[in-house]
């Protein structure tokens, strides 16, 4: 096997026609089990997913197997042809949006992830409380959510085929929250004029206001604060700041 990516606890190796995901100690046997089978009732859909092969324990770790898909991310593409940033841009939004149509009924509510997020965050109780309440404000909706949608979890195959891959977090909810997370994950990564671009278009093509999308980052950013990555505690908290999105 050959090792193609390591991550926090996890490692991912390629095996001929197979990717195998091997998790860590830090990884429950119910969290494993959980990923997988996010990513195999999301197959059920129209979208183009990667099929879960094999969920086994592999040298004493809980290991997931699904089948490779020969191609390039979109992250990479855009990376390689900055001249077509718009187009790719416009075609990653198309896809979410379509994604974000997709019912799947089993998958594990966001509202409620988000929910246990904010209370495992280290933000003072009374901006727990208003986020909480800001959250509860929010339409309920049961619109497929990827939980990481950027471009780097995208597949481009050859014949132009999309692969939407890392399903770990897949929920249903509403659709702007994940469109609120994407801008996020966007700025993270010091893409600030793509995220402003990214946000308008999405805004556009979906007839969203732009403030209803902004009143949503406090609470993604408490959301991804949990992750406690180096480098982010900063940043999320002066979004955290609600006050700055009224």
């Amino acid at each position: 096997m050959e090792l193609i990516y390591t991550g926090k606890g996890k490692k991912v190796y390629r095996d001929g026609d197979r990717l195998i995901k091997s998790f860590g100690e830090g990884y429950s046997k119910a969290m494993v089990l959980n990923e997988a089978l996010n990513q195999a009732r999301v197959e059920e859909t129209s979208l183009h997913i990667p099929k879960i092969l094999e969920v086994s324990v592999i040298d004493g770790k809980w290991s997931v197997a699904w089948e490779y898909i020969e191609g390039e991310t979109l992250e990479s593409l855009m990376e390689k042809h900055p001249e077509k940033e718009d187009d790719y841009l416009d075609f990653f939004v198309d896809l979410q949006i379509r994604m974000s149509r997709e019912k799947v009924p089993l998958l594990g509510h966001l509202r409620d992830k988000m929910h246990a997020k904010i209370s495992a965050s280290s933000f003072p109780s009374n901006v727990r409380y208003d986020l909480h309440v800001r959250l509860d404000g929010l339409p309920q909706q049961k619109m497929l959510c990827h939980g990481d949608f950027q471009p780097s979890n995208i597949i481009i195959t050859s014949d132009g085929t999309p692969y939407i891959i890392d399903w770990s977090h897949a929920t249903q909810g509403n659709g702007a929250a994940d469109a609120a997370r994407t801008y996020l994950l966007f700025h993270l990564q010091k893409k600030e004029a793509l995220a402003e671009k990214y946000l308008q278009l999405y805004c556009d093509k979906t007839e969203t206001a732009v403030p209803y999308v902004q009143r949503i980052l406090p609470i993604v950013a408490a959301s991804q604060s949990v992750k406690d990555k180096p480098g982010e505690a900063e940043f999320l908290a002066k979004w955290v700041n609600i006050s700055d999105w009224q």
